[in-house]
């Protein structure tokens, strides 16, 4: 409904069973301007220069390969086009023995990347005018999500957003 009746929204998933899901309630809302398409964030199944907007919510971190994320993010946008994206980032460096916990990762912390490395990857794939802003308050809801581990100190919902110049 955002892009209206002459846009058209992708959804990208690497499971079959959730582009099942993601059609399925497509279909119930009436929703005609869809698509949804088997991939990876890594590798996406979109053709270059042909998105306006990219929107995630908490997906980036589970990458291990974020660099290549945001360069295939800059690949599909077209020149203006906008990436507006929600994760959890680093409020400082990560130590080995959260990075290989199994249970913060699916959680979405451990995977998190430094604010200032993250702003280093969106430069280098060519992105500009770029924001991230985490967010205070997303404090209680990692404590809650992790009680008693203090991770509250460590880690922040953020919102990413950058742009794909008009020109290279």
């Amino acid at each position: 409904r955002a892009v209206g009746p002459q846009g058209r929204a992708i959804g990208v998933d690497m499971t079959p069973a959730m582009l099942t899901k993601a059609r399925e309630n497509a279909l119930k809302s009436g929703l005609e301007n869809t698509d949804f398409r088997l991939g990876e964030i890594e590798n996406l199944p979109v053709a270059d220069a042909s998105v306006d907007v990219i929107l995630s919510n908490c997906v980036i971190n589970l990458s291990p390969d974020k660099t290549r994320v945001f360069a295939e993010a800059a690949r599909v946008l077209k020149p203006g086009g906008r990436l507006a994206i929600s994760d959890v980032v680093a409020l400082q460096p990560v130590p080995e023995d959260l990075k290989a916990d199994m249970e913060l990762y699916a959680g979405c912390a451990s995977g998190a990347a430094l604010v200032s490395e993250l702003h280093d990857m969106l430069a280098q794939a060519g992105f500009s005018d770029i924001r991230i802003a985490p967010k205070p308050e997303s404090r209680e809801v990692i404590r809650e999500w992790f009680p008693g581990k203090g991770l509250e100190d460590r880690f922040a919902s953020a919102t990413i957003e950058a742009v794909k110049p008009l020109r290279a």
